[in-house]
């Protein structure tokens, strides 16, 4: 049988929630599920989860294949990681390791983020005066800007100014 981890739909309209689970991959999205591995809130700002590491990882081990979305989550929490080293044959010792050096990039990946978005809300603060301002002064060259959409037909006009000499010149060879 085929098996895959997926998401299992559940929740009201405009309100999913979503069941992480192991399933036959030929049954419909939300169907008869072989056993539940989590949950996913996307609605939280946090997008919060709860999974079930080491179901989960027995599910690889027996063939199970995550689909795009499953497999994601799984990156994000570092299950995706583990089950790269476990795969390729490392004890728990080095796996352990491996996975603690993950944990700490993972925390300054996550506060360099918190950094960037702290920065950019100030930055949008800083700006915020400014745009205010800027309507006043985009009024003006809109009506700068008026004027020269007028001298664009113009110059369109000079290339008919252009032909009228070729259809002079047609003229003059019937005149020989």
């Amino acid at each position: 049988m085929a098996t895959k981890i997926r998401f299992k739909r559940i929740g009201r309209r405009n309100r999913p929630f979503y069941r992480m689970v192991a399933i036959d991959s030929r049954k419909r999205r939300d169907g008869a599920a072989i056993e539940e591995l989590g949950w996913l809130n996307p609605i939280d700002k946090e997008k919060s989860y709860s999974l079930k590491e080491d179901r989960i990882l027995y599910w690889l081990s027996e063939g199970a294949t995550p689909s795009d979305a499953a497999h994601a989550l799984l990156k994000r929490v570092g299950i995706a990681y583990k089950w790269h080293l476990i795969s390729q044959g490392l004890d728990k010792a080095t796996i352990e390791k491996e996975m603690m050096k993950w944990s700490m990039n993972r925390e300054d990946v996550l506060k360099g983020r918190e950094e960037r978005a702290e920065k950019k809300a100030t930055e949008v603060v800083t700006e915020a005066p400014a745009e205010e301002e800027a309507p006043a002064k985009e009024e003006a060259p809109a009506e700068e800007e008026a004027p020269a959409k007028e001298e664009a037909p113009a110059e369109e006009e000079a290339p008919t100014e252009e032909e009228a000499p070729a259809e002079e010149e047609a003229p003059a060879e019937d005149k020989e």
